[in-house]
């Protein structure tokens, strides 16, 4: 039986994966909005472990075309180590497609460009990457551990090797005060990674977070549906990735948004205006979701 350590957190689109842990937690994991991998102590699993699930995955699978490397930080290993993991899927599963992992910032600016190369070579295809905000006052404020030009430098270089880049923001993240920065300096810092993928999701509060207890005790206003779709209508007014496909239709968001940039721009604009103007109904809170 494959082994599985804590809770599983994947990207939407890796529903249908083999997952597999190559790391245990999150590197960083102080980050006060997340709730994700809080209980566990990040490590890097041995190698031999690895290679047994994936034994025991060929055991009782037929086939299997993509597989996801968790945990929250899985690019955090030695380049050596993951090239060996990758060496191995080859040789185990000739016929997947799709190799993919969540990349912390710091894990990829550990590597040199030449490092994450060899790393598409051997099979990587994409790395999920969390910017949450591209403005270094709420990166500051939510203890993020890096500034938005490191994390622009990260994903640029994942693009340099080839990979495809999914990069994560967060709405509502920096509150009222700091809506219009946070919507305009991600909007920026989207614009000069030029992503392949880029995913939408409004902060949310499930389990308690040190953000969380800010909300509870006064110091943190979550913004509500109205001025999320505000800040949202900024940041694609001010967004030029041209060829990058916008996704907001995760259970957290309010309004579903969908489409390729620019093209589609205007249209996802006008829906948000409808939603300001009440042709468009928010999601209710009941059916929100992490």
């Amino acid at each position: 039986m494959i082994e599985y350590e804590g809770r599983v957190f994947r990207p939407p689109s890796e529903a249908y994966s083999l997952i597999v842990q190559v790391t245990i937690g999150c590197s960083h994991n102080k980050c006060t909005f997340c709730d994700m991998y809080k209980e566990k102590r990040f490590r890097v699993r041995p190698l031999e472990e690895v290679k047994a699930d994936f034994d025991e995955a060929r055991r009782q699978y037929r086939q299997v075309d993509r597989i996801f490397l968790a945990d929250g930080d899985a690019l955090m290993c030695r380049a050596e180590h993951m090239a060996d993991i990758l060496r191995y899927i080859r040789q185990v599963f000739p016929e997947c497609e799709r190799v993919t992992s969540y990349g912390s910032p710091a894990s990829i600016l550990c590597k040199t460009q030449e490092e994450l190369n060899l790393l598409h070579e051997l099979g990587l295809d994409m790395i999920y990457l969390g910017l949450e905000s591209g403005s270094d006052e709420v990166l500051r404020r939510i203890n993020k551990g890096e500034t938005a030009d490191e994390i622009v430098r990260a994903g640029l270089m994942v693009k340099e090797a080839g990979m495809k880049l999914s990069v994560t923001c967060i709405a509502g993240l920096g509150s009222l005060e700091l809506s219009e920065t946070h919507a305009k300096e991600t909007a920026a810092a989207l614009s000069r990674m030029k992503p392949e993928y880029i995913g939408l999701l409004t902060l949310l509060f499930e389990l308690e977070t040190p953000l969380m207890r800010d909300w509870k005790e006064g110091r943190f206003y979550l913004m509500n549906p109205v001025e999320i779709a505000r800040e949202t209508l900024v940041l694609l007014e001010n967004i030029d990735a041209e060829g990058s496909v916008f996704r907001a239709n995760h259970a957290s968001n309010y309004v579903n948004l969908a489409g390729t940039l620019n093209r589609d721009r205007d249209a996802m604009c006008a829906r948000l205006r409808q939603a300001l103007d009440g042709e468009v109904r928010f999601r209710g809170e009941a059916f929100r979701a992490r």
